[in-house]
């Protein structure tokens, strides 16, 4: 890229940090302490949208220089949306749901630089296979889930729960990288 800022990827997801650096993006990381939006009567997109942008840009706030990445990854089925699990019995919740059903993975990614800004949302649809309550419990006793949207994690142990998917891998991984790298060599910042 020509005459780039500093980029910054506001995030502690070591998913996310894996995926921008495979990409050839050099950056930083510096972590974004914004209160995420759960608001199930927004679109899931606007979800991810939304909280990609508080992220970035309570990061850019103190380094109005750079360019800050922010995003937020979101499942949905059926118009609810599901976010990380608060404990186990709801992680097992969100699966049994999830069990048998096509859902979608939405991350909204937003790019914020001073003045200048562009926010999108990539969604992949996935579908699960379909669980028994024990197959739950055992990935759920793993730990996997606790951290992630859905309560599963694709390129883990939650690999296995699926069936197939439709659309960008690393998007359900947690970073678009594709889709970032078209809009970071397209962003006027």
């Amino acid at each position: 890229m020509k005459n780039t800022p500093t980029i910054i990827l506001a995030s502690t997801s070591p998913r996310r940090r894996e995926l921008l650096a495979s990409a050839g993006v050099e950056f930083t990381v510096v972590p974004s302490h914004a209160e995420e939006v759960a608001d199930d009567s927004l679109p899931a997109a606007d979800i991810a949208m939304t909280n990609a942008r508080l992220k970035a840009q309570a990061v850019e706030a103190d380094h109005p220089d750079e360019l800050v990445i922010g995003a937020d990854t979101v499942v949905a089925l059926d118009g609810h949306v599901y976010g990380k699990p608060r404990d186990d019995a709801d992680a097992q919740r969100m699966l049994s749901e999830l069990s048998g059903q096509t859902h979608v993975v939405i991350t909204g990614v937003s790019l914020v630089k001073g003045e200048h800004s562009r926010t999108f949302a990539e969604q992949t649809l996935v579908t699960f296979k379909q669980l028994s309550p024990k197959q739950i419990a055992e990935y759920v006793a793993t730990g996997e889930p606790a951290d992630k949207a859905g309560a599963y994690g694709i390129q883990g142990l939650g690999g296995a729960l699926v069936n197939h998917i439709e659309g960008d891998y690393n998007n359900v991984v947690g970073l678009p990288a594709d889709r970032l790298l078209e809009e970071l060599a397209h962003f006027e910042g």
